[in-house]
């Protein structure tokens, strides 16, 4: 008996663990029609399942100096659900996409190479509830 309800259990959670994949495979598409022909992406999806506009994900990628790059940023099927801020490696705010409406791309030019902290949560006004947070990198080429 008790192997037939760990069964069951754990075929659930597959299941579950599929349609979230599912989810952000579909906001990861929707959120490519940003990374626009100008730019090439640089080949991550960083994504997280938020539960709450409380959750915080949290990503971090190094930008090359001299480079032009755009990111996007997604959640649910349409624009301007997810918050993000870009942080240097010392915590100073770089940009908050909060203040742009929640803006789902930034394109920006650094001019040294610079470790950053990417941070994503959900709008407690816009999306209440959970959902799959997708960002994309984009640079354009030289």
């Amino acid at each position: 008996m008790n192997k037939v309800k760990i069964t069951l259990i754990a075929l659930f959670m597959a299941f579950g663990a599929c349609q979230l994949n599912a989810q952000c495979d579909t906001i990861a598409n929707i959120c490519a029609k940003h990374i626009i022909s100008a730019f090439i992406s640089d080949g991550q999806q960083y994504r997280a399942l938020l539960l709450n506009s409380e959750e915080t994900a949290e990503f971090h990628t190094t930008f090359f100096g001299e480079t032009t790059y755009r990111i996007a940023a997604c959640s649910g099927t349409s624009d301007g659900n997810l918050i993000f801020n870009i942080y240097d490696q010392d915590r100073h705010l770089l940009f908050t996409n909060r203040n742009q409406k929640n803006a789902p791309f930034w394109d920006f030019r650094v001019k040294a190479t610079l470790e950053t902290t990417i941070e994503a949560q959900l709008d407690v006004n816009k999306n209440p509830g959970s959902g799959c947070a997708v960002i994309l990198i984009g640079f354009k080429q030289k």
